[in-house]
């Protein structure tokens, strides 16, 4: 059974005609990193910032539609659809693809975990209201 990222990345392959290295080239990543993305069934977790960013590059595709397939792959659901009427951004009511990430993750963790980062948050946004602010 293959996931959202495999599909993703084997659909454009096969559309356009490149190889693995073709998209690592254009995007910058390693080709051992678009095979594994390519290849294996199970994503255990989110690929980074800058793998997502090289893959969207290398496959020619938004990176919000690379960042929801790599969330679908992890088992997070990410509200809102890719592309709305019109072929217009359509992004969850935040309107901040990795807020919605964040927040569909956070409905994945068990609630003494979710605690957790409700506590870690809670301490952040005070540190960064004692900071003064930048000129």
């Amino acid at each position: 059974m293959t996931n959202a990222l495999q599909q993703l990345i084997r659909e454009r392959l096969d559309r356009q005609g490149w190889s693995y290295g073709d998209v690592a080239r254009r995007g910058g990543v390693p080709r051992s990193t678009v095979h594994h993305l390519a290849t294996t069934e199970r994503v255990v977790r989110m690929p980074q910032a800058t793998t997502l960013e090289g893959l969207s590059k290398g496959l020619g595709l938004p990176l919000d539609t690379v960042r929801r397939a790599a969330a679908e792959a992890c088992g997070i659901h990410v509200y809102g659809t890719p592309q709305g009427e019109g072929g217009t951004q359509d992004t969850a009511a935040t309107g901040d693809p990795e807020v919605d990430l964040l927040i569909a993750s956070v409905q994945q963790l068990s609630s003494d975990d979710r605690r957790h980062v409700a506590a870690l948050v809670e301490s952040l946004l005070g540190r960064s209201a004692k900071q003064p602010p930048e000129n």
